[in-house]
Protein backbone atom coordinates (compact mmCIF):
# COMPACT_ATOMS: atom_id res chain seq x y z
CA UNK A 1 0.00 0.00 0.00
CA UNK A 2 1.40 3.39 -0.94
CA UNK A 3 0.28 6.97 -1.35
CA UNK A 4 1.70 10.38 -2.00
CA UNK A 5 3.33 11.79 1.14
CA UNK A 6 1.29 14.42 2.97
CA UNK A 7 2.52 17.49 4.78
CA UNK A 8 1.81 17.63 8.51
CA UNK A 9 -1.53 19.47 8.60
CA UNK A 10 -1.81 22.39 11.02
CA UNK A 11 -4.79 24.52 9.88
CA UNK A 12 -7.98 24.08 11.90
CA UNK A 13 -11.41 24.81 10.49
CA UNK A 14 -13.16 24.39 13.86
CA UNK A 15 -11.91 25.55 17.25
CA UNK A 16 -11.96 22.15 18.95
CA UNK A 17 -11.42 19.80 16.00
CA UNK A 18 -8.04 18.61 14.71
CA UNK A 19 -7.13 19.65 11.15
CA UNK A 20 -9.66 18.15 8.73
CA UNK A 21 -6.93 16.47 6.63
CA UNK A 22 -6.23 14.07 9.51
CA UNK A 23 -9.75 12.65 9.34
CA UNK A 24 -9.51 12.45 5.54
CA UNK A 25 -6.40 10.25 5.46
CA UNK A 26 -7.26 8.03 8.45
CA UNK A 27 -9.94 5.74 6.88
CA UNK A 28 -7.76 4.69 3.95
CA UNK A 29 -4.34 4.94 5.56
CA UNK A 30 -4.12 5.22 9.34
CA UNK A 31 -0.36 5.03 8.75
CA UNK A 32 0.41 7.47 5.96
CA UNK A 33 3.65 8.60 4.29
CA UNK A 34 4.63 12.02 5.62
CA UNK A 35 6.78 14.81 4.25
CA UNK A 36 8.59 16.44 7.20
CA UNK A 37 9.43 20.17 7.27
CA UNK A 38 13.13 19.42 6.70
CA UNK A 39 12.22 17.61 3.46
CA UNK A 40 12.82 14.09 4.69
CA UNK A 41 10.22 11.33 4.51
CA UNK A 42 8.50 9.94 7.57
CA UNK A 43 5.18 8.50 8.68
CA UNK A 44 2.01 9.99 10.11
CA UNK A 45 -0.09 7.72 12.36
CA UNK A 46 -3.71 8.83 12.81
CA UNK A 47 -5.46 5.62 13.91
CA UNK A 48 -6.16 4.90 17.58
CA UNK A 49 -5.21 1.21 17.46
CA UNK A 50 -2.07 1.91 15.43
CA UNK A 51 -0.98 4.68 17.82
CA UNK A 52 -1.44 2.38 20.82
CA UNK A 53 0.54 -0.30 19.03
CA UNK A 54 3.49 2.01 18.43
CA UNK A 55 3.43 3.29 22.01
CA UNK A 56 3.61 -0.25 23.43
CA UNK A 57 6.00 -1.84 20.90
CA UNK A 58 9.61 -1.91 22.22
CA UNK A 59 10.84 -1.86 18.63
CA UNK A 60 9.88 1.83 18.54
CA UNK A 61 12.27 4.11 20.38
CA UNK A 62 11.71 7.47 22.10
CA UNK A 63 15.40 8.31 21.65
CA UNK A 64 15.83 11.00 19.04
CA UNK A 65 19.50 10.26 18.40
CA UNK A 66 18.53 7.04 16.55
CA UNK A 67 16.50 9.01 13.99
CA UNK A 68 17.83 9.08 10.44
CA UNK A 69 18.63 12.69 9.49
CA UNK A 70 18.93 14.42 6.09
CA UNK A 71 22.36 14.13 4.41
CA UNK A 72 24.80 16.52 6.03
CA UNK A 73 22.56 17.27 9.00
CA UNK A 74 23.92 16.47 12.47
CA UNK A 75 22.21 13.76 14.48
CA UNK A 76 20.32 14.94 17.56
CA UNK A 77 22.36 14.47 20.74
CA UNK A 78 21.34 11.90 23.34
CA UNK A 79 19.00 13.11 26.05
CA UNK A 80 20.48 14.97 29.00
CA UNK A 81 20.87 12.61 31.99
CA UNK A 82 17.54 12.66 33.82
CA UNK A 83 15.47 13.82 30.83
CA UNK A 84 13.75 10.46 30.76
CA UNK A 85 10.95 11.13 28.23
CA UNK A 86 13.59 10.80 25.50
CA UNK A 87 14.97 7.56 26.84
CA UNK A 88 14.12 3.86 26.52
CA UNK A 89 14.31 1.18 29.21
CA UNK A 90 16.24 0.53 31.35
CA UNK A 91 17.28 4.19 31.80
CA UNK A 92 13.72 5.45 31.34
CA UNK A 93 12.43 2.88 33.81
CA UNK A 94 14.93 3.83 36.51
CA UNK A 95 14.21 7.55 36.39
CA UNK A 96 10.46 7.16 35.99
CA UNK A 97 10.19 4.85 38.99
CA UNK A 98 11.86 7.47 41.21
CA UNK A 99 9.37 10.13 40.12
CA UNK A 100 6.25 7.95 40.07
CA UNK A 101 6.64 7.18 43.76
CA UNK A 102 5.72 10.82 44.47
CA UNK A 103 2.41 10.61 42.55
CA UNK A 104 0.86 7.76 44.52
CA UNK A 105 -2.81 7.67 45.53
CA UNK A 106 -1.88 8.66 49.08
CA UNK A 107 0.12 11.65 47.88
CA UNK A 108 -2.71 12.76 45.58
CA UNK A 109 -5.17 12.43 48.45
CA UNK A 110 -2.96 14.71 50.54
CA UNK A 111 -2.90 17.24 47.70
CA UNK A 112 -6.70 17.63 47.44
CA UNK A 113 -6.92 20.35 50.14
CA UNK A 114 -3.78 22.05 48.78
CA UNK A 115 -5.13 22.26 45.21
CA UNK A 116 -8.56 23.28 46.48
CA UNK A 117 -7.11 26.11 48.59
CA UNK A 118 -4.96 27.36 45.70
CA UNK A 119 -7.96 27.27 43.35
CA UNK A 120 -10.22 29.09 45.79
CA UNK A 121 -7.65 31.85 46.28
CA UNK A 122 -7.50 32.39 42.53
CA UNK A 123 -11.29 32.43 42.30
CA UNK A 124 -11.28 35.07 45.05
CA UNK A 125 -8.88 37.07 42.87
CA UNK A 126 -11.18 36.71 39.86
CA UNK A 127 -14.15 37.86 41.89
CA UNK A 128 -12.18 40.83 43.25
CA UNK A 129 -11.03 41.70 39.72
CA UNK A 130 -14.61 41.78 38.51
CA UNK A 131 -15.95 41.15 35.01
CA UNK A 132 -14.71 40.94 32.37
CA UNK A 133 -11.74 38.79 33.35
CA UNK A 134 -9.20 36.74 31.39
CA UNK A 135 -9.28 33.15 32.63
CA UNK A 136 -5.90 32.39 31.07
CA UNK A 137 -4.19 35.04 33.19
CA UNK A 138 -6.23 34.62 36.37
CA UNK A 139 -7.19 30.93 36.31
CA UNK A 140 -5.50 28.61 33.82
CA UNK A 141 -1.90 29.77 34.15
CA UNK A 142 -1.47 30.50 37.87
CA UNK A 143 -3.18 27.49 39.46
CA UNK A 144 -1.10 24.68 37.85
CA UNK A 145 2.05 26.77 38.34
CA UNK A 146 1.32 27.13 42.06
CA UNK A 147 0.45 23.43 42.39
CA UNK A 148 3.59 22.16 40.68
CA UNK A 149 5.56 24.76 42.61
CA UNK A 150 4.18 23.32 45.84
CA UNK A 151 5.13 19.78 44.79
CA UNK A 152 8.64 20.61 43.59
CA UNK A 153 9.37 23.24 46.21
CA UNK A 154 9.79 26.05 43.69
CA UNK A 155 7.28 28.48 45.17
CA UNK A 156 9.89 31.23 45.40
CA UNK A 157 10.97 31.22 41.74
CA UNK A 158 10.19 34.09 39.37
CA UNK A 159 6.86 32.79 38.05
CA UNK A 160 6.49 35.47 35.38
CA UNK A 161 9.93 34.69 33.95
CA UNK A 162 9.29 30.96 34.03
CA UNK A 163 5.93 31.33 32.27
CA UNK A 164 7.49 33.53 29.57
CA UNK A 165 10.31 31.03 29.01
CA UNK A 166 7.86 28.13 29.00
CA UNK A 167 5.75 29.84 26.33
CA UNK A 168 8.80 30.42 24.13
CA UNK A 169 9.92 26.81 24.48
CA UNK A 170 6.69 25.53 22.86
CA UNK A 171 6.25 28.37 20.33
CA UNK A 172 6.59 27.00 16.80
CA UNK A 173 7.41 30.49 15.54
CA UNK A 174 10.39 30.91 17.86
CA UNK A 175 13.85 30.54 16.34
CA UNK A 176 16.12 27.70 17.50
CA UNK A 177 18.24 30.29 19.32
CA UNK A 178 15.19 31.68 21.14
CA UNK A 179 14.06 28.20 22.18
CA UNK A 180 17.58 27.35 23.37
CA UNK A 181 17.73 30.59 25.39
CA UNK A 182 14.35 29.84 27.01
CA UNK A 183 15.35 26.27 27.88
CA UNK A 184 18.67 27.53 29.22
CA UNK A 185 16.90 30.10 31.40
CA UNK A 186 14.61 27.47 32.96
CA UNK A 187 17.55 25.08 33.42
CA UNK A 188 19.61 27.75 35.21
CA UNK A 189 16.64 28.60 37.42
CA UNK A 190 16.23 24.96 38.41
CA UNK A 191 19.96 24.37 38.72
CA UNK A 192 20.23 27.19 41.27
CA UNK A 193 17.22 25.80 43.11
CA UNK A 194 18.66 22.26 43.18
CA UNK A 195 21.90 23.63 44.64
CA UNK A 196 19.92 25.36 47.40
CA UNK A 197 17.89 22.18 48.06
CA UNK A 198 21.08 20.18 48.45
CA UNK A 199 22.25 22.63 51.13
CA UNK A 200 18.86 23.07 52.78
CA UNK A 201 16.43 20.25 51.86
CA UNK A 202 12.70 20.56 52.42
CA UNK A 203 9.57 18.37 52.22
CA UNK A 204 9.43 18.55 48.43
CA UNK A 205 10.05 16.31 45.43
CA UNK A 206 13.39 17.87 44.39
CA UNK A 207 14.78 17.39 47.90
CA UNK A 208 13.51 13.81 47.92
CA UNK A 209 15.23 13.08 44.60
CA UNK A 210 18.48 14.55 45.90
CA UNK A 211 18.18 12.34 48.97
CA UNK A 212 18.24 9.27 46.72
CA UNK A 213 21.99 9.68 46.84
CA UNK A 214 22.91 8.23 43.43
CA UNK A 215 21.41 11.07 41.37
CA UNK A 216 23.61 13.95 40.29
CA UNK A 217 22.52 17.59 40.43
CA UNK A 218 22.37 17.53 36.61
CA UNK A 219 19.96 14.58 36.67
CA UNK A 220 17.70 16.13 39.31
CA UNK A 221 17.70 19.43 37.39
CA UNK A 222 16.63 17.67 34.17
CA UNK A 223 13.93 15.71 35.99
CA UNK A 224 12.72 18.92 37.61
CA UNK A 225 12.64 20.62 34.21
CA UNK A 226 10.39 17.88 32.83
CA UNK A 227 8.01 18.00 35.76
CA UNK A 228 7.89 21.78 35.97
CA UNK A 229 7.21 22.44 32.28
CA UNK A 230 4.97 19.42 31.69
CA UNK A 231 3.12 19.94 34.96
CA UNK A 232 2.37 23.55 34.15
CA UNK A 233 2.10 24.14 30.41
CA UNK A 234 -0.20 21.22 29.64
CA UNK A 235 -2.61 21.51 32.57
CA UNK A 236 -2.80 25.29 32.26
CA UNK A 237 -3.87 25.14 28.62
CA UNK A 238 -6.17 22.16 29.08
CA UNK A 239 -8.00 23.89 31.94
CA UNK A 240 -8.88 27.01 29.95
CA UNK A 241 -9.63 25.04 26.78
CA UNK A 242 -12.01 22.82 28.78
CA UNK A 243 -13.79 25.91 30.17
CA UNK A 244 -14.01 27.31 26.64
CA UNK A 245 -15.48 24.04 25.32
CA UNK A 246 -18.13 23.93 28.04
CA UNK A 247 -19.06 27.59 27.53
CA UNK A 248 -19.44 26.89 23.79
CA UNK A 249 -21.70 23.90 24.51
CA UNK A 250 -24.43 25.16 26.90
CA UNK A 251 -26.18 21.79 26.98
CA UNK A 252 -22.99 20.02 28.04
CA UNK A 253 -22.30 22.73 30.64
CA UNK A 254 -25.77 22.16 32.11
CA UNK A 255 -24.98 18.43 32.29
CA UNK A 256 -21.67 19.16 34.00
CA UNK A 257 -23.36 21.40 36.57
CA UNK A 258 -25.89 18.62 37.22
CA UNK A 259 -23.04 16.16 37.78
CA UNK A 260 -21.43 18.52 40.30
CA UNK A 261 -24.73 18.92 42.13
CA UNK A 262 -25.31 15.17 42.24
CA UNK A 263 -21.86 14.13 43.52
CA UNK A 264 -21.44 14.84 47.25
CA UNK A 265 -17.79 15.87 46.86
CA UNK A 266 -18.42 17.90 43.66
CA UNK A 267 -16.06 15.61 41.78
CA UNK A 268 -13.12 16.25 44.12
CA UNK A 269 -12.40 12.60 44.89
CA UNK A 270 -8.94 11.56 43.81
CA UNK A 271 -9.72 8.35 41.93
CA UNK A 272 -11.76 9.92 39.12
CA UNK A 273 -14.25 7.06 38.99
CA UNK A 274 -17.34 9.28 39.28
CA UNK A 275 -19.30 11.18 36.66
CA UNK A 276 -17.15 14.31 37.05
CA UNK A 277 -14.04 12.23 36.36
CA UNK A 278 -15.63 10.75 33.23
CA UNK A 279 -16.62 14.24 32.09
CA UNK A 280 -13.06 15.50 32.49
CA UNK A 281 -11.72 12.53 30.53
CA UNK A 282 -14.15 13.29 27.71
CA UNK A 283 -12.94 16.90 27.65
CA UNK A 284 -9.35 15.60 27.49
CA UNK A 285 -10.30 13.40 24.53
CA UNK A 286 -12.42 15.96 22.69
CA UNK A 287 -10.06 18.92 23.09
CA UNK A 288 -6.67 17.15 22.86
CA UNK A 289 -4.05 19.85 23.42
CA UNK A 290 -0.99 18.04 22.06
CA UNK A 291 -1.06 19.39 18.51
CA UNK A 292 1.30 16.94 16.86
CA UNK A 293 1.55 14.08 19.31
CA UNK A 294 4.69 12.08 19.96
CA UNK A 295 7.61 11.04 17.79
CA UNK A 296 8.94 7.50 17.73
CA UNK A 297 11.68 5.87 15.67
CA UNK A 298 11.70 2.16 14.73
CA UNK A 299 14.95 0.47 15.71
CA UNK A 300 14.37 -2.25 13.07
CA UNK A 301 12.19 -2.52 9.98
CA UNK A 302 8.56 -2.86 11.11
CA UNK A 303 5.29 -3.48 9.30
CA UNK A 304 2.42 -1.35 10.58
CA UNK A 305 -1.07 -1.23 9.03
CA UNK A 306 0.27 -2.60 5.74
CA UNK A 307 3.16 -0.13 5.54
CA UNK A 308 6.83 -1.04 5.74
CA UNK A 309 8.59 1.32 8.14
CA UNK A 310 12.37 1.29 8.00
CA UNK A 311 14.74 1.56 10.93
CA UNK A 312 15.49 5.21 11.59
CA UNK A 313 12.26 6.57 10.07
CA UNK A 314 10.54 9.43 11.88
CA UNK A 315 7.06 8.37 13.02
CA UNK A 316 4.68 11.13 14.14
CA UNK A 317 1.75 9.95 16.28
CA UNK A 318 -1.20 12.34 15.98
CA UNK A 319 -2.92 12.04 19.36
CA UNK A 320 -5.75 14.44 18.37
CA UNK A 321 -6.56 12.28 15.33
CA UNK A 322 -6.33 9.03 17.30
CA UNK A 323 -8.72 10.45 19.90
CA UNK A 324 -11.30 11.10 17.14
CA UNK A 325 -11.03 7.68 15.47
CA UNK A 326 -14.60 6.44 14.69
CA UNK A 327 -13.37 2.86 14.92
CA UNK A 328 -12.90 3.49 18.64
CA UNK A 329 -15.48 6.16 19.50
CA UNK A 330 -19.12 6.53 18.50
CA UNK A 331 -19.77 10.05 17.23
CA UNK A 332 -16.13 10.99 17.86
CA UNK A 333 -16.60 14.66 16.91
CA UNK A 334 -19.30 15.20 19.54
CA UNK A 335 -18.59 16.26 23.12
CA UNK A 336 -20.44 13.66 25.22
CA UNK A 337 -19.76 13.93 28.93
CA UNK A 338 -21.44 10.57 29.62
CA UNK A 339 -19.34 8.74 27.04
CA UNK A 340 -18.85 5.09 27.94
CA UNK A 341 -15.81 4.50 25.68
CA UNK A 342 -12.53 5.04 27.50
CA UNK A 343 -8.88 4.76 26.60
CA UNK A 344 -8.12 8.19 25.13
CA UNK A 345 -4.46 8.83 24.37
CA UNK A 346 -4.13 12.43 25.58
CA UNK A 347 -1.58 11.33 28.20
CA UNK A 348 0.11 8.85 25.88
CA UNK A 349 0.10 5.13 26.56
CA UNK A 350 2.35 2.31 27.64
CA UNK A 351 5.70 2.81 29.32
CA UNK A 352 5.68 6.52 28.50
CA UNK A 353 2.20 7.22 29.87
CA UNK A 354 2.45 10.67 31.48
CA UNK A 355 3.77 10.22 35.01
CA UNK A 356 1.51 12.96 36.34
CA UNK A 357 -1.67 11.96 34.52
CA UNK A 358 -3.64 11.35 37.72
CA UNK A 359 -2.44 14.66 39.18
CA UNK A 360 -3.54 16.47 36.01
CA UNK A 361 -6.96 14.82 36.16
CA UNK A 362 -7.29 15.77 39.83
CA UNK A 363 -6.33 19.39 39.16
CA UNK A 364 -8.81 19.64 36.29
CA UNK A 365 -11.65 18.17 38.34
CA UNK A 366 -11.01 20.58 41.19
CA UNK A 367 -10.47 23.63 38.98
CA UNK A 368 -13.59 23.07 36.87
CA UNK A 369 -15.78 22.07 39.79
CA UNK A 370 -14.82 25.06 41.91
CA UNK A 371 -15.07 27.52 39.00
CA UNK A 372 -18.52 26.49 37.83
CA UNK A 373 -19.81 26.14 41.37
CA UNK A 374 -18.63 29.62 42.37
CA UNK A 375 -19.67 31.42 39.17
CA UNK A 376 -23.15 30.16 38.34
CA UNK A 377 -23.66 32.57 35.45
CA UNK A 378 -20.22 32.42 33.87
CA UNK A 379 -20.26 33.11 30.12
CA UNK A 380 -17.99 34.35 27.35
CA UNK A 381 -17.46 38.09 27.17
CA UNK A 382 -16.78 37.84 23.41
CA UNK A 383 -17.94 35.58 20.60
CA UNK A 384 -16.11 32.24 20.29
CA UNK A 385 -14.58 33.45 17.02
CA UNK A 386 -12.99 36.39 18.85
CA UNK A 387 -11.06 34.16 21.27
CA UNK A 388 -7.41 34.02 20.06
CA UNK A 389 -6.14 30.45 19.65
CA UNK A 390 -2.67 28.98 20.21
CA UNK A 391 -2.44 27.57 16.68
CA UNK A 392 1.29 28.36 16.51
CA UNK A 393 2.14 26.41 19.66
CA UNK A 394 2.93 22.73 20.04
CA UNK A 395 0.52 22.77 23.00
CA UNK A 396 -2.90 23.95 21.78
CA UNK A 397 -5.21 26.18 23.75
CA UNK A 398 -6.32 29.80 23.91
CA UNK A 399 -4.18 32.90 24.31
CA UNK A 400 -6.90 34.69 26.25
CA UNK A 401 -10.35 33.68 27.46
CA UNK A 402 -12.42 36.79 28.33
CA UNK A 403 -15.43 35.90 30.49
CA UNK A 404 -18.10 37.73 32.39
CA UNK A 405 -20.79 36.74 34.90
Amino acid sequence: MSAEPVDLPTRRTHIFDPPAELAEVRPQQPVCPLRLPDGTAGWLVTGHAETRQVLTDPRFSARQEVRRMPPGAPSPPPATPGFFVRMDPPDHTRYRRLVAAHFSRRRLRDLVPVITAITDRQLDAIEAHGPPADLVELFGMPIPALVVGEILGVADVDRDQFQADSQTAVDLRASPAEVADAIGSITRLLGDLVARKRRDPGPDLLSALLAEGDLTAEEVTAMGFLLLVAGHETTANMATLAVFALLCHPGRLAEFRAVLAAEPDHGLGEDGSGAAGRAVDELLRYATINQFGAMRVPLVDVELAGQRLQAGDSVILSLPAANRDPRCYAEPDRLRLDRAETGHLSFGHGAHLCTGHQLARLELRIMLARLFTRFEHLRLAVTPQQVPLRTEMSIYGVCRLPVTW
